[in-house]
């Protein structure tokens, strides 16, 4: 795409100084104004064809050949790199549809339990809860000064609210469909999305590798509160925009989404 768009630039910038060079070039040569300049300038580079217009000086015919070598190969440049940028801007839309289906079956079976069972384990959830509180009246500029927000929550879960055991049965049961998104390709264009699954995988392997749950030091607990505040703050940021994305594109979806947040300790399916 970067390729595309400066080879795009060059050839708008190459073509813009073939048309001003021969403008001025033809008012010169045929005497011609600088309105009958210009379009006799298009003409030619459009290869369109001459018709009330054409050259009649030899300087005019000579400045006309050069602006066709110089400008129609430039012209035809720019159309077949805008019709590229055009295939490359709805294929990159394509994959980002594919990445948020993805991102939507992760918060549909895992990611939205774990947020309501970290937020509920989480003792500064107070602080933020009503601003989590997303409707569809929120604009760009709320759910950035959300995301901003989050970035900036000094907290997390509270290992004492959790049921380490239960947290990590549920883990172990989503892990086959983990894998299978890990493994998905098409996610490495979601930096923010491959980090929420780097981190929870973490935190499963972190509980796995353990025991006995409930006889762990305090130096241990304070790591993994690390691994569960980690885990938790990119869930959060991912749920965000993932809530932004569905309010764009699909308005049934971002209303089962709203009536399921999981910030929300009353939050319910049903339609009230």
């Amino acid at each position: 795409m970067a390729a595309t768009t400066t080879r795009l630039r060059v050839n708008l910038a190459i073509l813009a100084a073939v048309v001003v060079i021969g403008t001025a070039g033809f008012i010169v040569t045929e005497g011609l104004s600088p309105l009958d300049a210009v379009y006799f300038c298009i003409v030619t580079v459009a290869t369109v064809g001459y018709g009330d217009l054409h050259p009649v000086t030899a300087a005019g015919k000579v400045l006309a050949i050069l602006v066709i070598v110089a400008g129609v190969g430039t012209f035809v440049g720019v159309i077949a790199n805008l019709f590229e940028t055009w295939m490359e801007r709805r294929e990159r839309l394509g994959r980002r549809k594919k990445v948020y289906m993805l991102i939507g079956a992760f918060f549909t079976t895992t990611g939205t339990p774990l947020l309501r069972r970290f937020a509920r384990a989480d003792p500064l959830i107070g602080t933020i809860r009503e601003e989590l509180m997303v409707t569809a009246e929120w604009s760009a500029k709320d759910f950035a000064r959300m995301k901003k927000m989050v970035c900036t929550h000094d907290s997390g879960p509270a290992l004492s609210a959790i049921d380490l055991e239960d947290l990590l049965a549920f883990l172990s049961e989503k892990n086959d469909f983990l894998l299978r998104l890990m493994e998905n390709p098409i996610l490495l264009e979601d930096e923010a999305f491959t980090e929420v699954l780097h981190a929870t995988f973490h935190l499963a392997d972190e509980l796995s590798y353990r025991d006995d749950l409930a006889a762990l030091p305090a130096s241990d607990l304070h790591h993994l509160t690390g691994d569960l505040r980690r885990a938790y703050l990119a869930m959060m940021y991912q749920w965000l925009s993932y809530m932004e994305h569905l309010q764009a594109t699909y308005p049934y979806l971002f209303s089962l989404a709203v009536r399921t947040n999981p910030f929300n300790p009353e939050a319910s399916a049903v339609v009230g």
